[in-house]
């Protein structure tokens, strides 16, 4: 058969294609979807929160199949990350109610932990990673193959969600129950500290498996290194008396002052 569309309009289609794959279409259709809730997978979010705790490997295997059919490593549903503020919102309400903070206070201290620890040490962190990963991992640089910067926050954002369970909730009751972790007792710190150490063993075990997952990326076990220094800090805090989650509360009750 004969073509049906002249070489002029093969090439529009080529350039509108093109432009739906530029990483400023891409975000511009990422954010626009966080005003339209029932274009959410909310369902499958939960699903890879869960598969978080239990089997992480299997949530960048859907990364992977995202990149066969869409074209794209990183996430194109803000499902995930509104489910994520929800989980942050609630958490850090929490501690405010633990603390015995004030309306007041505990808005503060939301405003300060969602804009300052979840959104600009994300940022940061993403913007870091994405620097190392593409300056100094890439097997072949130069090849068309990199790390997108979108990929590498929702390597972030799935590293912070189980530290944000553990650290943010699970430890709201052990603060001042149960076992009391806000205090000066070696059971206390001993406890607090041990589930610091689970919490950050698991981002950087969670981001390691993101970047793993890459296959133009090389040395990737490099990105575990950091563990010699986190058991090394964790036995330090022990043997001194260190208790990071009274650091934390004392920070937070700063904060807001």
């Amino acid at each position: 058969m004969l073509p049906t569309t002249s070489p002029q309009s093969n090439g529009a289609l080529d350039s509108r294609d093109a432009a739906r794959h530029t990483a400023g279409f891409k975000r511009y259709k990422y954010l626009r979807r966080l005003l339209h809730f029932k274009q959410m997978d909310f369902q499958f979010a939960i699903w890879q929160m869960l598969y978080l705790f239990t089997s992480p490997q299997r949530v960048y295997r859907n990364f992977h199949y995202r990149k066969q059919t869409k074209d794209q490593w990183a996430r194109d549903d803000p499902a995930f990350l509104v489910l994520l503020g929800i989980w942050l919102c609630v958490s850090t309400i929490g501690f405010g109610l633990v603390l015995d903070m004030g309306v007041v206070e505990t808005l503060k201290l939301l405003l300060w932990v969602v804009l300052v620890d979840c959104i600009g040490v994300g940022l940061f962190i993403s913007t870091l990673m994405w620097f190392i990963t593409n300056k100094y991992l890439l097997k072949q640089p130069g090849r068309n193959f990199d790390v997108e910067w979108g990929y590498a926050f929702d390597v972030h954002l799935n590293a912070f969600f189980p530290l944000l369970i553990i650290l943010h909730f699970l430890q709201l009751f052990f603060i001042n129950h149960l076992v009391v972790i806000n205090s000066d007792w070696f059971i206390g710190y001993f406890v607090g500290n041990t589930t610091w150490l689970i919490a950050i063993g698991y981002y950087l075990y969670i981001s390691f498996l993101g970047y793993n997952a890459l296959p133009f990326l090389k040395n990737t076990v490099a990105l575990l290194y950091p563990f010699a220094l986190l058991v090394i800090v964790y036995i330090l805090s022990l043997s001194l008396g260190w208790n990071f989650t009274q650091g934390l509360c004392w920070f937070y009750k700063y904060r807001v002052q």
